[in-house]
């Protein structure tokens, strides 16, 4: 029997390799990989040619693996050439990569805001610094302006060989790849140009990528920026511990100086911190303590090493310089927040700074608050808070104590803003909250000095004088030109004095200065309401502080702030020229001035009618205060205020050129913004609360 081998169909055996190599591809994927070889055979033809005739000589450089010739394990040891070859081979493939990786990386343009971010420093009227904020704390400071002993010792505990090296240590990088493949973690070996890499470009994050990323611009940067550039950077954004970074912070922090102060020794002890404040800080525990003093010594005999430091110089360190037990940074005090609450206000405005501009912080703020004046002042309200609760506990809660003094050229020498800005940010020195009472009368007394009165329907203006007389009888009617003052309800309006008390024919000085409602409601009146509007704003009340133009705004139903009230009586002390109260007199940021609106200086009233408002003050001041009345105070005014609903008392006045406005109050502001009754709180006439914190402020017999 024959048997026939038939052959297998065409079909069956594609099919059988189609099997093999898996199911066919989507027509889609197909067609647009037909469409991406149509695109490049143009790119592709013309190297054909050269392709064909370097293939000969591509297959003999093909290595023969397993080995001919040799027998067993021998055939699969390469030869000494295979091992050459590939060392090239990879070496060759190794600097490609680091060219191409080096091409493709750049520098970022944007730091991290955290890495360029200051603290704000405040500093009193004399220079001295009052206050930090900001939510790190850090200057930057010139390289020029940091001594060499302070640079050298950071060089010699973290890169000897920063001024000579490219950037990165090959060594360095090899033994922290080692550690974090070997080990999982990463180990230091980064000079000084990776570290500001990482502090100002990348994260902190521990792994190959960053290290390897950091690398690329370290080397970068070392060859766009010099040296000194690099370190000046490094110095000011590394972390010292204490919530500092850069060294002026830490040398502020550890020893209460600028760096420009530092000697060698205590350089080195800043130097020690950068390998880990946690470890190093020697207020922290004993082991700290024993290892910042054997690292102190180590980076001294470094620096004699590197010829840094003369051994003669090191023989002089022999003392570890201990650090202070605590951060004064952290030491502003209760009342410093309320002036730095002013004070930065103040800055943005007239600065013209955003606040993220400002909150990126570098900047120096000089303000114009007076140290001696200020801690008068606080101690004055903190004596009446004491007072207040031993005679009432239960009103003294809810009392309040605004307080401010402005010189007649416009500075705020001191404010009193509250107990403790922790706790009640609310600033009663700033506050618009209670009526200014019978503290506003020298307004309209100075309206109707410069202005006239008009006592008759289409009559010309009669000119007032400290003289004129009014009547001082309470319940007077009010009148206008055109007859009696009737309210919305249809009643006369009548004026009304404290306790109802009837003075008769009077003069606009002796009402003044006995505080005499009834002239001065009529007197409002007579001026015009418009006018005593104008008047108080010109002397530096805010119009929007102002109460509505009905008769009570000549007995004070306007809420201006303590601030603004010391500002008003300090432009009748300056002849009538008004300045804007002002809290900040110079800022720089960084050591380069920052431009400042300067404030406002406008005529407000004459300077005869200033003089005569001064005048009437002065008498009220005497004939109130007969103990305090003495040739040496000739020149000291005042008046107090009050309300008829007695819910505030005020005293204004001036004394060596500085006007001083005191107000107590009591409020719940937990409950809601309404005045409460006194109740004693502000004391009485004989015994003035305002007056008693008036005068320990200003320095006057109590």
């Amino acid at each position: 029997m024959q048997l026939r081998v038939m052959p297998r169909p065409v079909g069956a055996r594609t099919a059988r390799r189609s099997e093999r190599r898996g199911p066919a591809l989507p027509p889609a994927v197909t067609r647009a990989a037909a469409a991406v070889a149509e695109r490049c055979a143009p790119l592709v033809r013309p190297l054909a040619p050269h392709a064909r005739r370097l293939a000969p000589y591509a297959r003999r450089l093909k290595p023969a693996y397993p080995r001919p010739g040799r027998d067993g394990w021998r055939r699969w040891v390469p030869s000494w050439r295979q091992w050459l070859g590939a060392v090239l081979a990879s070496v060759g493939l190794s600097g490609a990569f680091l060219a191409v990786a080096y091409a493709a990386t750049d520098i970022p343009q944007n730091l991290n805001a955290y890495a360029t971010q200051q603290d704000n420093v405040y500093f009193w009227s004399d220079g001295t610094p009052m206050a930090r904020t900001g939510w790190v704390q850090r200057q930057a400071m010139p390289l020029k302006d940091i001594p060499q002993d302070v640079r050298w010792a950071v060089l010699a505990a973290e890169n000897e060989s920063f001024y000579s090296d490219p950037g990165i240590s090959f060594k360095g990088l090899t033994r922290a790849l080692w550690r974090t493949v070997g080990e999982g973690d990463t180990q230091g070996g980064s000079t000084i140009t990776q570290q500001y890499v990482k502090n100002v470009y990348l994260t902190q994050n521990q792994t190959v990528g960053r290290k390897f990323t950091e690398a690329m611009i370290a080397l970068k940067l070392d060859n766009r920026m010099s040296k000194d550039q690099i370190l000046e950077g490094y110095l000011n954004t590394s972390w010292f511990g204490r919530g500092t970074y850069g060294i002026q912070r830490a040398a502020q922090a550890y020893y209460g100086k600028d760096v420009s102060k530092l000697n060698a020794g205590q350089a080195a002890f800043l130097a020690s911190l950068l390998k880990g404040a946690g470890l190093y800080d020697p207020t922290l525990n004993k082991a700290n303590h024993a290892r910042a003093v054997e690292r102190w010594n180590w980076i001294l005999d470094r620096m004699v090493k590197i010829g840094k430091l003369s051994p003669a110089e090191r023989a002089t360190y022999t003392t570890f310089p201990e650090p202070l037990r605590r951060n004064p940074l952290y030491d502003t005090g209760r009342q410093s927040d309320y002036l730095v609450e002013v004070a930065s206000q103040y800055a943005r405005k007239t600065a013209h700074l955003s606040d993220q501009q400002f909150d990126l912080g570098g900047y120096q703020i000089y303000t114009t608050f007076d140290r001696k004046r200020e801690n008068a002042l606080t101690d004055a309200v903190t004596r009446a808070r004491k007072k207040a609760r031993t005679t009432d506990a239960t009103a003294a809660r809810t009392a309040h104590y605004g307080a401010a003094s402005v010189s007649d050229d416009g500075r705020i020498l001191a404010v009193y803003g509250g107990p403790d800005h922790r706790t009640q940010g609310y600033n009663e020195s700033n506050a618009t909250t209670v009526p200014a009472g019978s503290a506003f009368q020298p307004f309209v007394y100075a309206a109707g000095l410069e202005y006239g009165v008009t006592k008759r329907r289409d009559a010309p203006r009669e000119q007032v004088l400290p003289e004129t007389v009014y009547d001082g009888d309470d319940a007077v009617p009010v009148t206008t030109p055109e007859g009696p003052y009737w309210d919305r309800s249809g009643r006369k309006v009548a004026a009304h004095n404290d306790g109802n008390r009837s003075y008769g024919r009077i003069s606009l000085r002796q009402a003044l200065a006995q505080s005499v409602n009834t002239p001065f409601m009529q007197l409002g009146m007579d001026t015009g309401l418009d006018r005593v509007k104008q008047t108080a704003v010109s002397a530096g009340l805010l119009a929007s502080s102002l109460g509505p133009q009905t008769p009570d705004l000549s007995l004070g139903n306007s809420t201006p702030s303590a601030i603004r009230m010391a500002g008003g009586y300090a432009t009748f002390a300056a002849a009538g020229m008004h300045t804007e109260p002002y809290s900040v007199r110079r800022i720089t940021r960084n050591g380069s001035a920052v431009r400042l609106d300067r404030p406002a200086r406008n005529r407000a009233v004459g300077a005869t009618v200033a003089q005569e408002v001064e005048q009437a003050l002065g008498d009220a001041f005497r004939s109130a205060h007969p103990a305090a009345a003495a040739p040496a105070t000739a020149a000291v005014t005042g008046k107090p205020g009050t309300t008829s609903d007695d819910t505030a008392a005020w005293y204004v006045g001036t004394a060596d050129a500085v006007s001083t406005a005191v107000v107590v109050y009591r409020m719940d502001l937990a409950k809601s913004l309404q005045p409460l009754p006194l109740k004693g709180i502000a004391g009485t006439a004989a015994d003035s609360v305002p007056y008693g914190i008036w005068a320990g402020a200003s320095g006057r017999p109590g």
